[in-house]
């Protein structure tokens, strides 16, 4: 009788226990992997906006909108008014300008949802990135097409690094970008 035990667990549980146990793991480290590097990250928003119109079709400049990216450590979610200096009279008509009219008449601000984030602990300067000549689209993708934003790149310590070790792979358009600091109190404060 305890051999024929010992021989059920070895046999069948044994073997469905170091399965479901990998299975777990695989299906925990997947998941939040995807959660940490926000891939495909791309949720519906207050107000449907299309990058692709205003900076694609429209040749928008990214900084119209996003004013503190040269000067600031965050390229700033613009606010109603900035959309408000053309849609007081182009458009009007639309329902996805109605509402932002009525955010404008209301005094509230669209409740946007962040795509791109790095963790809270991590410090990032765009102003420093952007001055020295790193295009937009170099870490935010091809915005320009993109009617819904979607984040296409992972913004994972491993990702900075690569770029800040190998700026000449990453960011091959700047011929003299130097190799970023790669001290853990650049992003670490």
């Amino acid at each position: 009788m305890k051999k024929s035990f010992l021989d059920y667990v070895l046999k069948v549980r044994l073997p469905i226990t170091i399965f479901v146990v990998i299975a777990a793991f695989a299906i925990t480290y997947y998941v939040s992997r995807a959660e940490r590097d926000g891939l495909g990250y791309s949720p519906d928003q207050p107000i449907n906006f299309s990058h692709k119109l205003h900076a694609g079709e429209m040749q928008i400049d990214c900084q119209y909108c996003h004013t503190e990216v040269e000067k600031s450590r965050e390229a700033m979610v613009p606010a109603v008014s900035t959309c408000m200096n053309c849609h007081t009279i182009a458009r009007t008509d639309k329902p996805e300008i109605k509402k932002l009219k009525k955010y404008y008449d209301e005094g509230i601000a669209i409740p946007w949802k962040r795509i791109h984030r790095v963790p809270d602990f991590v410090y990032f300067n765009h102003s420093v990135h952007v001055t020295s000549g790193i295009d937009c689209t170099s870490c935010h993708g091809d915005v320009r097409n993109m009617d819904k934003i979607t984040q296409v790149k992972s913004f994972t310590m491993s990702s900075c690094l690569t770029c800040h070790r190998n700026p000449k792979e990453e960011v091959p358009y700047l011929k003299e970008l130097k190799k970023g600091p790669e001290n853990c109190w650049t992003c670490h404060r």
